[in-house]
C-alpha cells in the first residue's frame, strides 16, 4: 500500500550557514560599522544581539533573506519578544523542528475532511498517510501545499 510521511525539518548544517552568512553581511554593512551586533547560535536556536530596536529588525530582515537562500523556510523561524538588558538589546529566535501535536492534529482533520480515500495517523513528530493509489496521495499533498499552516511542510519516505 503506498505511503509517505509529513515532517517539518530544519537541516542544521543550512542553518549555520544561513546564520553566518548573516552574519557576514553585518560585518560588511556601513550601517553596523562601529556596533556591536551578532548573532549568538546554540542548536536550533539563536539569539540576536544589537545596540536599537531598529536594528534587530533589520538583522531579522538580513536572517530572513539567508534563510531563504539556504532553502530554509521562513516560517519555521519564531521570532520572540525584544528584550533590553542594559544598553544592549537581544532577541531569541528559535527555529521550529518537527510537528507539533496541535499542528498534527489539524493536518489529520484537514485531510479526513477532504473525503480522500486514505488514512492519516500521528506517529511521533510526523504524520504518516497511506491509501491504496498514488494518485490519492498526490491529491493529499497538493491538498496540503494549498493550505496556509503555521509550519512548513516536507514530503518523505514516498513508498509505492
Amino acid at each position: 500500500m503506498p505511503s509517505f510521511d509529513i515532517v517539518s525539518e530544519v537541516d542544521l548544517h543550512e542553518f549555520t550557514n544561513a546564520v553566518d552568512q548573516a552574519q557576514r553581511v553585518i560585518d560588511n554593512r556601513f550601517d553596523f560599522k562601529g556596533v556591536n551586533a551578532s548573532f549568538d547560535r546554540e542548536g536550533l536556536g539563536l539569539t540576536m544581539f544589537a545596540e536599537a530596536d531598529f536594528q534587530i529588525s533589520q538583522m531579522e530582515d538580513m536572517l530572513r533573506a539567508a534563510l531563504i537562500k539556504c532553502e530554509i523556510d521562513p516560517l519555521a523561524m519564531e521570532v520572540g519578544e525584544v528584550q533590553t538588558a542594559g544598553k544592549q538589546v537581544k532577541v531569541v529566535v528559535t527555529i521550529k523542528n518537527g510537528l507539533e501535536t496541535e499542528l498534527a492534529k489539524k493536518i489529520v482533520k484537514l485531510i479526513k475532511g477532504s473525503k480522500l480515500k486514505v488514512q492519516a495517523q500521528i506517529q511521533g513528530d510526523q504524520v504518516r498517510v497511506t491509501g491504496k493509489k498514488r494518485d490519492d496521495l498526490q491529491q493529499v499533498m497538493a491538498l496540503l501545499r494549498a493550505e496556509t499552516l503555521e509550519q512548513p511542510l516536507q514530503y518523505t519516505n514516498f513508498r509505492d
